[in-house]
């Protein structure tokens, strides 16, 4: 935020029109480091000819995936689609990105949404305040089993990309498991054999006690 309210500032003295969010992105980018911040908007400055800095320019000027496509990504994996994962997965790829960047960048998706799930924890967010929302009221719908279970695959994901020799491949089976983690996670919620028959030994010794009071 500091260094997005310094690059406000020199965009206002330089009398440049830009998008606050994307001078977030900058920032973000940027990783903390000022001199490359102000490289990036010098950059950003330069392309932008005079029409100024908006949130879409930096995303194509910067090369930077767009969150919306993660929030997407994982509507998609929480309610088991994995077409629309995987079509998803196919745009990303036709716009010019990495498989690994992609994985990368879900590994972190997922790491903000644990983060998310706490108030006391939520301050470890280096988003935007809009984006913030947007992880705040995707965590509430995810449980942590199911974030715990997809940082588990997607560590996996990450490790074994470099190795895989079909890595379009080896990306889409991650999302084919990710995919599934609900439904393991609602088959781990049923009741097991021995719980099935402790419920019906509690049902007869209830039926016997009425039947005794009779």
């Amino acid at each position: 935020k500091d260094i997005a309210d310094h690059l406000a500032n020199v965009a206002k003295k330089e009398s440049v029109s830009v998008d606050y969010q994307a001078l977030e992105l900058i920032a973000q980018k940027a990783d903390g480091g000022l001199r490359d911040a102000l490289s990036m908007f010098d950059l950003n400055v330069t392309f932008s000819s005079g029409t100024g800095i908006t949130y879409q320019a930096v995303l194509e000027n910067l090369h930077i995936l767009d969150y919306d496509y993660y929030f997407r990504m994982v509507d998609s994996l929480a309610s088991g689609n994995v077409s629309e994962a995987f079509l998803l997965y196919d745009e990303i790829l036709e716009k010019g990105f990495d498989g690994h960047q992609f994985a990368v960048g879900l590994n972190e998706h997922f790491r903000n949404l644990m983060v998310s799930k706490d108030p006391q924890t939520v301050k470890l967010l280096q988003v935007a305040e809009s984006i913030q929302r947007r992880y705040l009221e995707q965590s509430a719908k995810l449980s942590l089993g199911f974030i715990f279970s997809a940082l588990s695959i997607g560590s996996q994901l990450d490790i074994n990309y470099k190795s895989a020799k079909n890595q379009r491949l080896h990306v889409e089976i991650g999302l084919m498991k990710l995919s599934q983690i609900q439904q393991v996670l609602n088959l781990s919620e049923l009741p097991t054999n021995e719980d099935e028959k402790k419920n019906n030994n509690a049902v007869g010794e209830r039926v016997s006690v009425a039947e005794k009071s009779n």
